[in-house]
C-alpha cells in the first residue's frame, strides 16, 4: 500500500526481512492500471497494485521523463507496457521522489540507461538498501526483482529540464515525508507529482522527516498555478483534495505539540487526538498508517530535535 516496508528508519540489516513480505503487496486488482491525459504529452499512470506506486511520465520530441517506477522488475514492465501504447521514444531521465522501494524499484526496467535524479539522501539510502536486498535472505520471486538504479544526478534545491520546450520543475522538499524527498512540477500541464507527500483521501505513513515542515511543502504545492495533484498513490488529486490533506496534515500536528508540550506519552497522543472531521480518511494499520501512528511518529519528531 503507501509503503509497503512501512517507513524504514530502522537499520539497514533489518531491511531485507521487512523486504520479504513487502509485496504482499500485489493486492489483487482486477481492472488493471489506468492512464490518464492530464495536458499535452503529460500522462498519470495510476498502478493497481497498491503496494507499488502511481507514475508519471512526460513524453517530449524525442525522449521521454518518467516520475517513480513502481516496485520492482513486474511493476516497471506494466508501466513500460503502458509508456509504449503512445510513444516509443526512450526513457531518457527517471525522477524519484524518495528512497522507498515502491517508488523506485522498477528502475532498470523503465530506463536502465536513463538518467536517474533524486536528492542526494535518496541516492544514499538507495545504495544502502540495494546491499540489504542483494543478500540471499531478501530473495524476491522471480520476475518481482528489485531493479534498483540509484541516482546519477542529485541537486539541493531546484532543478528544471526541458523536454523540447516542456519545463519539468523539480523542487527538494525535504524534510517531509521522508528526509528526501522531492516533487515535481509541470507548469505548461499545470500538474504536480507529489509522490507521498500527498494521498488521495488517504492517512500516509511516516518517516523519519517533518510534519511541520510537510505542511509548509504542501503549501508551496498548492501556492503553485496547477489543477492535477498525482499522488504517491491513489486517484489523481484536485486542488480541494490536496488543501483537506493539508488540512489534516496541519490539524494533527498542531494536537501533538500541544500534547507534547504538556508532557504527553506516545500512548497519550494516540489517545487524545481529535480528528472526526477527517474520518473518511483510508486509514491502514498494516501500514503504520493510521491517525494514531502519525500522532506518534509526530512526536518522536518534536522530540528528536530537542
Amino acid at each position: 500500500m503507501i509503503n509497503p516496508l512501512k517507513y524504514w528508519p530502522r537499520q539497514i540489516l533489518g531491511l531485507a526481512i521487512l523486504i520479504l513480505g513487502a509485496s504482499a503487496f500485489a493486492l489483487s486488482a482486477p481492472v488493471g492500471p489506468r492512464v490518464e491525459s492530464l495536458g499535452a504529452n503529460l500522462y498519470a499512470y495510476i498502478s493497481d497494485n497498491d503496494g507499488s506506486a502511481n507514475s508519471t511520465f512526460l513524453i517530449g520530441p524525442k525522449n521521454i521523463l518518467v516520475v517513480d517506477s513502481g516496485i520492482d522488475r513486474a511493476e516497471g514492465e506494466k508501466l513500460l507496457r503502458e509508456i509504449r501504447k503512445i510513444s516509443p521514444l526512450p526513457v531518457t531521465y527517471i525522477v524519484n521522489t524518495h528512497y522507498h522501494p515502491d517508488h523506485q524499484g522498477g528502475n532498470g526496467v523503465v530506463g536502465p540507461d536513463a538518467t536517474i535524479i533524486s536528492s542526494p539522501f535518496t541516492r544514499e539510502k538507495t545504495i544502502a538498501v540495494a546491499a540489504a536486498t542483494s543478500k540471499p535472505a531478501a530473495a524476491r520471486p522471480a520476475g518481482h526483482e528489485f531493479m534498483f538504479r540509484p541516482a546519477t544526478e542529485t541537486f539541493t534545491e531546484k532543478l528544471t529540464i526541458y523536454l523540447g520546450d516542456d519545463p519539468v520543475e523539480i523542487v527538494a522538499a525535504w524534510p517531509a515525508h521522508t528526509l528526501g524527498d522531492v516533487y515535481v512540477y509541470f507548469p505548461k500541464q499545470r500538474t504536480v507529482a507529489t509522490g507521498d507527500l500527498y494521498l488521495t483521501n488517504a492517512v500516509p505513513a511516516m518517516d523519519q522527516g517533518s510534519a511541520a515542515h510537510w505542511v509548509e511543502d504542501l503549501d508551496q504545492i498548492l501556492a503553485l498555478p496547477a489543477d492535477h495533484f498525482v499522488p504517491g498513490h491513489f486517484d489523481v488529486g484536485t486542488r480541494q483534495t490536496i488543501q483537506r490533506f493539508r488540512d489534516y496534515m496541519a490539524d494533527l500536528d498542531a494536537q501533538v505539540v500541544k500534547l507534547a508540550a504538556a508532557g504527553a506519552t506516545e500512548e497519550d497522543v494516540r489517545q487524545k487526538i481529535q480528528l472526526p472531521q477527517y474520518s473518511d480518511l483510508r486509514q491502514y494499520p498494516k501500514y503504520d498508517a493510521t491517525f494514531g501512528d502519525n500522532a506518534a511518529a509526530i512526536l518522536k519528531q518534536i522530540r528528536a530535535t530537542k
